[in-house]
């Protein structure tokens, strides 16, 4: 018979649950037990705003631009994961509101907006894109491209879609507040990747704790501020579940979108799996930190946890999926 935690350990793996995303539930459980507040929470509100300024400036040190220029040439490709990302997703949140009011808090579906409003992930898309064996090179740039857009796109979109949780209900505001606090210092990580790139590449896996070491914080300091505005008394158990329903929903459009167009356009095999991977998901390491920018500090728990549930929920999902296209790959070779 198996130990409890021998267990618990073999169901979580059973149902892909990794390391990670069990640091941000006990990031969840610890503000929820001992929220941060007084002046422990102004100073973990300033180092926050450091740690993701030096996220942001990693994500540019880390951006090959002979990968970007080796995918430039499918702007087709591009073009149609963009319009995915910040036309199709925004369109599918608003389509979605009549149902979404009705299982969801109103401040759950604002959070829907917003993941609507988010680039696509980096690290992942890549990933799944090289295990179902799709083009590497176009991921990469379609993935960096989508990030890189949605530093202006997203403010601009949350401000039509979330009017009244942007920053001060300005676009302009938001932008001049993601280009100081986000842009510049990914910039300033290009502009030096001459110089450190080479140390930068060399030590990824340490400055893969950097990363996710940034967004544990923000995730703490978030869900602390509210749960003391009575996070979880505002957030019915039905509505969690549903939300769970929701997030499924809108993925498996994406997904089913993802492919039936990119078939429809002629795209290559490999091309149709940077689409479907590249256009389908939502940066949580990008969505975190913009939130933190664009949103009231005690509104935040609320706004981000539709995008943690449906971070999960695509890379359970995903990978399945990248299994599956590298099977189909190996039957043909």
């Amino acid at each position: 018979m198996l130990h409890p935690v021998q267990f618990i350990s073999a169901v979580l793996r059973r149902l892909s649950i990794d390391t990670y995303t069990m640091l941000l539930l006990l990031m969840v459980l610890l503000a929820s037990l001992f929220p941060a507040h007084g002046v422990a929470s102004d100073a973990l509100g300033q180092l926050t705003t450091f740690a993701i300024g030096l996220l942001f400036f990693l994500h540019g040190a880390k951006l090959s631009r002979e990968a970007l220029v080796s995918g430039l040439t499918h702007w087709r490709l591009h073009l149609l994961v963009l319009a995915s990302t910040f036309v199709m997703f925004p369109l599918l949140g608003l389509a979605l509101k009549p149902i979404a009011l009705a299982v969801l808090t109103p401040e759950l579906y604002l959070g829907i907006l917003f993941l609507c409003t988010l680039p696509s992930t980096v690290q992942s898309s890549i990933a799944f894109t090289a295990m179902a064996r799709g083009n590497l090179a176009a991921a990469v740039c379609s993935a960096s491209a989508s990030n890189f857009v949605g530093i202006f796109l997203t403010p601009l979109l949350v401000s039509l879609l979330v009017v009244r949780g942007a920053a001060g209900g300005s676009p302009i505001d938001a932008i001049v507040s993601i280009v100081v606090q986000l842009l510049l210092p990914f910039l300033s990580g290009q502009l030096l990747r001459p110089r450190i790139g080479a140390w930068v590449d060399r030590h990824k896996p340490m400055l893969r704790w950097i990363d996710q070491g940034s967004i544990l914080l923000v995730v703490y300091t978030a869900f602390s501020a509210s749960v003391i505005e009575g996070l979880w008394q505002k957030l019915p158990a039905p509505a969690l579940a549903s939300l769970a329903v929701v997030c499924c929903v809108m993925l498996a459009v994406a997904l089913l979108l993802g492919t039936f167009i990119s078939r429809k356009l002629g795209f290559s095999r490999q091309d149709q799996i940077v689409i479907i991977f590249c256009g389908s998901k939502k940066s949580l390491a990008s969505g975190v930190p913009m939130a933190k920018v664009l949103f009231p500090h005690a509104a935040l728990g609320m706004i981000i946890l539709p995008l943690m549930l449906f971070h999960q929920i695509q890379l359970m999902v995903c990978a399945v999926l990248a299994q599956r296209y590298a099977s189909r790959a190996d039957q043909y070779e």
